[in-house]
């Protein structure tokens, strides 16, 4: 035999290449001619090959290289059903309704509340502030829909929003406005507004860091005026900055009853105004928070 064929083959080794054992040949009868059995070929090992993961490790790993998408709420059916939910509620305007499905409200709340997004609930967003209940939020766009330059235009024309918050409300208003203009005291605030809304590409809309309860006079006079924060009177700024046919929509207090939804509107001969349902918002507030 030759020293091929005694040498141990090299390891690791696959089952399927691992040469069968070897027979010992039968003792040939008394002077009949010995056969030497073939040489066995040398046996060549093939690259260790790396173990397979198993599937939930593996899974694991995919999820860590993947960034998160929202957890399935980036989906339009989960934002259409919050809208459906609403006209059950008794939301009529249909531009509204089509501007609430289209804007992704878990953008715009903290990572640890996201699974809440599309609750028809309020939600901190830091700074003592809070992003409105999408009922809310719907409620008072449809009455500012209501004004007369808007039934006119079949458009929102030139809004002004006092408090901008983390930027859902405006980011609802683009869809239904000429132009937005929102204004918000605190800085962190503004600053995270324009974070969040840069994906979405809204260029209708201009954030200005001010004193809300002064308006904007730089782009006066507005179609539209809405509020964020209420307070004991509405400030005479924005009745000041309010075009003949607009309307203003904000919470303003009423006695005992707490917080109310005012509307005012501007025609040729004055002013006139309407106290809704009762609300809760954060106090409406003067002066720059850096």
């Amino acid at each position: 035999m030759s020293d091929s064929a005694r040498r141990p083959p090299k390891f690791p080794l696959r089952l399927d290449q691992m040469a069968a054992p070897r027979k010992t040949a039968p003792k040939a009868p008394h002077g009949s001619p010995v056969l030497k059995p073939a040489t066995a070929a040398p046996l060549t090992p093939r690259p260790l090959l790396r173990p397979q993961l198993p599937l939930q490790h593996a899974a694991a790993v995919s999820a860590r290289r993947t960034p998160p998408t929202g957890l399935g709420l980036d989906s339009a059916g989960v934002r259409q059903r919050m809208a459906e939910r609403l006209r059950a509620e008794g939301l009529r305007n249909e531009a509204v309704i089509a501007a609430m499905a289209a804007v992704p409200r878990h953008l715009f709340v903290d990572a640890a509340l996201v699974t809440q997004a599309y609750e028809d609930t309020s939600l901190p967003i830091g700074h003592g502030q809070t992003i409105s209940k999408p009922s809310v939020v719907a409620r008072m766009i449809e009455l500012l829909m209501g004004g007369a330059a808007c039934k006119a235009s079949a458009s929102l024309g030139r809004v002004l929003e006092v408090g901008t918050g983390c930027g859902y409300q405006a980011a609802v208003l683009s869809r239904l406005a000429r132009q937005v203009f929102s204004v918000e005291r605190v800085k962190p605030l503004h600053d995270k507004a324009r974070e969040l809304m840069a994906p979405l590409r809204a260029t209708n809309v201009r954030l200005v860091y001010g004193d809300g309860m002064l308006g904007h006079p730089p782009n006066a006079p507005y179609d539209a005026i809405i509020a964020a924060a209420g307070g004991e009177a509405l400030p005479a700024a924005w009745t000041e900055q309010l075009a003949v046919g607009g309307r203003i929509v904000a919470p303003v207090h009423d006695g005992s009853r707490g917080q109310v939804l005012v509307v005012v509107d501007r025609t040729e001969h004055g002013f006139e105004r309407s106290i809704h349902e009762v609300v809760q918002f954060v106090p409406l507030k003067s002066g720059l928070v850096r």
